[in-house]
């Protein structure tokens, strides 16, 4: 069959290439212009397809992996989904360790694309034999044909970025882009993206997103890991209690906090003004942005593009789950944000 008539031959051929949209209602009162680069445009609905593809092709070309490999992995949910994604078009098996912080839709998703899921507990220093850090490094050595993707410390994490999204954002916004603002977890998309916009415009400023509970925005300003700044959150994929080498700390100008509440309520609000339907890290980057422009860091010619990884599909039992908001006390200081359900008996 020819491949001329807009027929993908797989899914993997639909990664990359995600939308860039204006956002119009929820920033109406914000200084600039604001777009968002939406990942969970991506087959697997988030912008983990990218280093899953990326990754597992730069492996198949130095024959590290076969037909039949194992290809194991930590992943708070999106990288997982990603890699089973590309194992079963490509023929490998694949095992996920998970932090039990991972919402049950993920888990499900995970099982649903073939992997093999370990639970592990989140709350555990990243040295604990339990942690889902160590869970992959022993399953790796205990599995003779197996390949450990490891994205905190995979420089290729960067480059898939660098090769993707950093061109597409540079195309999309003709070169105007002012500001990138985008979550940092393995910081793999933040760096390698940011790497080729300052390639193109030294000029453009790159922000960081950090979660409270994490380590990332002291470490940056201060080359201290303060274990201190260490505790529990909610937000999946943001933040670490670790220094990721996948993150290029000099290319970040600065790092901003938010909170697992306003964050929550903000991925909630960009589905009732944009009709986006993006995920709670979606939610901590517009945060951000609108702490930002709070203290003044835009003016009336910024073109801000804030990367909304991944899909609120992912979070059905979470942010978007009214009983979920209840219990994490969310819904005490703003009202109700969804419409309301009436039930016709």
């Amino acid at each position: 069959m020819s491949h001329n008539l807009g027929i993908n031959q797989n899914v993997l051929e639909l990664i990359g290439n995600t939308p860039m949209i204006k956002l119009n209602k929820i920033t109406q009162n914000l200084k600039g212009k604001f777009y968002t680069k939406f990942e969970g445009y991506n087959p697997g609905h988030s912008t983990k397809d990218r280093i899953a593809l990326h990754i597992i092709e730069q492996a198949e070309q130095q024959g590290i992996l076969k037909k039949g490999t194992t290809i194991i992995e930590t992943t708070s949910g999106n990288t997982g989904f990603s890699l089973a994604m590309v194992s079963i078009i490509k023929g490998y098996e694949c095992i996920l360790a998970v932090s039990s912080k991972s919402s049950n839709d993920k888990i499900d998703m995970l099982k649903a694309m073939g992997a093999k899921v370990y639970v592990c507990p989140a709350h555990v220093s990243a040295d604990d034999p339990r942690s889902y850090y160590n869970v992959a490094k022993k399953l790796h050595a205990e599995i003779a044909d197996s390949v450990y993707i490891n994205q905190y410390f995979n420089q290729l994490n960067i480059d898939a970025h660098y090769n993707s999204t950093g061109p597409e954002i540079w195309e999309q916004t003709n070169g105007e882009i002012t500001h990138l603002v985008a979550a940092s977890g393995t910081g793999g998309t933040i760096s390698g993206t940011a790497k080729y916009l300052k390639e193109q415009n030294p000029a453009i400023k790159i922000i960081g997103v950090d979660a409270f509970g994490s380590v990332l925005k002291k470490f940056h300003e201060t080359g201290e890991l303060d274990p201190k700044e260490s505790y529990p959150y909610r937000i999946e994929g943001l933040g670490k209690n670790l220094i990721p080498t996948a993150t290029d700390f000099d290319i970040i100008d600065k790092f901003e906090k938010v909170s697992d509440e306003d964050s929550a309520h903000r991925a909630r609000e960009i589905a009732l003004t944009e009709g986006i339907f993006a995920g709670y890290t979606s939610g901590a980057a517009l945060q951000a942005v609108f702490q930002l422009a709070a203290s003044g860091e835009f003016d009336k010619n910024s073109k801000v593009v804030v990367i909304f990884p991944d899909h609120g599909s992912r979070y059905m039992s979470k942010v978007f789950s009214d009983t979920w908001m209840r219990e994490q006390g969310f819904f005490d200081t703003q009202k109700l944000a969804q419409a309301e359900i009436e039930v016709i008996k």
